[in-house]
């Protein structure tokens, strides 16, 4: 069933007085199921921001990033992608095992401008026992990564609609290197925002 407005969206649209706004995007705009220009945006993404919580409604947004269709397509209600390597937390797949609510949101900053949201329920799986569906989809269309997978997560979709381009800037995608998983401190970055690191122990 399509959306069309929380009790708390419906109690702020009174409040700022665009009801008739609000019922034009639900009506216009909101899907239970991925359209096929929708699906076209998707496999041509490189990246996606994951918002979770957990069971206490403590949130965390995640980028994540791939070559072109590292987001897989199952069916216009499934979608899936791969967890690759990286600092081992877990935030993301922490908050799916409390709560499987998540909200995707794709940019397509290199050609159309145009947003993408995908709200659903998310659950993961080790690469050892993926659901039937992911398991043949990847032996009939096998994906090549240049990350080891640590675990799948498959999305089954409640609702998606446009984050319009208006105030989306048009960018210029550079060559840059990508080290894939890699534990080189310098590659990574990761002590950027520390004020006095540690030196950095091989």
């Amino acid at each position: 069933m399509v959306n069309h407005g929380t009790p708390g969206e419906r109690q702020v649209q009174t409040q700022l007085d665009s009801q008739v706004r609000a019922k034009r995007f639900y009506d216009r705009q909101m899907r239970d199921r991925l359209s096929a220009k929708m699906v076209e945006l998707i496999r041509r993404q490189e990246m996606m921001f994951i918002a979770t919580s957990d069971a206490h409604g403590n949130c965390d947004c995640s980028p994540r990033f791939g070559q072109a269709g590292f987001v897989l397509v199952l069916d216009d209600r499934t979608l899936a992608y791969p967890e690759l390597r990286g600092n081992g937390v877990f935030a993301s797949l922490g908050n799916i095992s409390e709560n499987p609510h998540l909200g995707l949101v794709f940019v397509d900053v290199f050609h159309t401008t145009v947003g993408l949201h995908v709200n659903g329920a998310a659950h993961w799986y080790s690469s050892t026992e993926l659901p039937s569906t992911l398991a043949a989809y990847l032996d009939s269309e096998p994906l090549h990564l240049d990350s080891a997978v640590e675990c799948w997560v498959v999305i089954t979709i409640d609702e998606a609609y446009i984050h319009c381009s208006k105030h989306v800037p048009l960018l210029e995608k550079k060559d840059k290197l990508i080290m894939w998983g890699t534990d080189d401190p310098l590659a990574k970055s990761d002590d950027y925002f520390r004020s006095n690191p540690e030196p950095h122990t091989p």
